[in-house]
């Protein structure tokens, strides 16, 4: 199969590019660099870089590369910038996803598969929530995730364009970007590693789902390879809540475990409290049962172990 990745170059991307050339398929990637990594694209893969905002640039790349398939990781992934420039997250994660389908169905491709977000559209879910769930977005982050599923629905019926969404929790794993505003385990990681203080928001009980990247990305292979007709919306999860303060701590115990190994010149820093940030959610869950249904997927990585594997690469990267 001829698959094309937008953001390819980034955190999620590149590791699914790798996973879809070891699975034998060809490829191409589809990344601006804005936060990817060039040398995150491994050789055996087409690169073009460009702007999902370049309409005429995407249609060019697709028409060059004609894929059967588009996997779209690329987005404004930001809360908080969505909420300081919405005009700009819009660009991105609304034009930007509309370009590609466009551009795909133009080029007679005959699946997209979607990056989306369980982890804004729900809003607060104490229980895991399911995709029955009705959305409810408080960010403009989460309106342009929901808004690009009802394109996808659109381009589906328009042009018979199948289409899945994969609403991810909060994902984490080796090459998450830590600079800007990332993930917090890659901040907490690069910030302790390097002897930096890293703060816990406001008491730190905000519960959250955290799945591993492989598992994030085997659920995108499933869901490339899956006979699924029409739209489908699918959580990817482990339905499993962790507060910041446990996350921080077992962040903070295997950096002194790596520390101690390696015997780092900087001490790793106590954990301290910071203000709490504005509307950020109590507790945020999603349920897997349907990709355990529709798709054959549960997760595979305990979240130790995950941030076991996630600190050695960080560790690396220190070097």
């Amino acid at each position: 199969m001829r698959v094309l990745v937008t953001g390819g170059a980034g955190f999620i991307g590149s590791h699914l590019v790798d996973a879809l050339l070891h699975k034998g398929h060809q490829v191409a990637v589809l990344d601006d660099l804005s936060s990817g990594r060039r040398e995150q694209v491994p050789a055996g893969a087409e690169f073009f870089e460009m702007d999902i905002r370049d309409a005429a640039g995407v249609a060019q790349v697709m028409n060059e590369f004609r894929p059967d398939a588009v996997s779209h990781q690329a987005a404004q992934m930001s809360v908080s910038r969505s909420v300081r420039d919405p005009g700009f997250d819009a660009e991105v994660n609304i034009v930007g996803l509309v370009n590609v389908c466009f551009a795909a169905a133009s080029a007679g491709s005959k699946k997209i598969v979607f990056a989306s977000s369980g982890g804004v559209l729900y809003g607060e879910a104490i229980e895991p929530a399911s995709e029955e769930t009705p959305a409810h977005p408080q960010s403009p982050y989460g309106i342009s995730k929901w808004a690009g599923e009802q394109y996808l629905q659109f381009f589906q019926r328009q042009f018979g364009l199948s289409a899945i969404a994969l609403r991810y929790a909060n994902v984490y794993g080796p090459r998450q970007n830590p600079h800007g505003e990332a993930g917090v385990v890659a901040i907490f990681y690069t910030r302790l590693l390097n002897g930096e203080s890293a703060l816990i928001n406001g008491d730190g009980k905000y519960v959250r789902d955290y799945v591993h990247v492989s598992d994030v990305v085997r659920a995108n292979l499933l869901a490339m390879e899956a006979n699924l007709p029409g739209f489908e919306a699918i959580n990817v999860g482990t339905g499993m809540g962790t507060d910041v303060n446990q996350l921080a701590t077992s962040i903070r115990r295997h950096c002194l475990m790596i520390a101690e190994r390696e015997h780092f010149s900087v001490t790793i820093p106590e954990l301290n409290h910071g203000p709490a940030r504005a509307g950020d959610l109590r507790s945020n869950l999603v349920a897997n049962a349907k990709a355990a249904t529709f798709l054959g997927w549960k997760p595979q990585i305990e979240l130790d172990a995950g941030l076991r594997s996630t600190a050695e690469w960080f560790a690396r990267e220190r070097r």
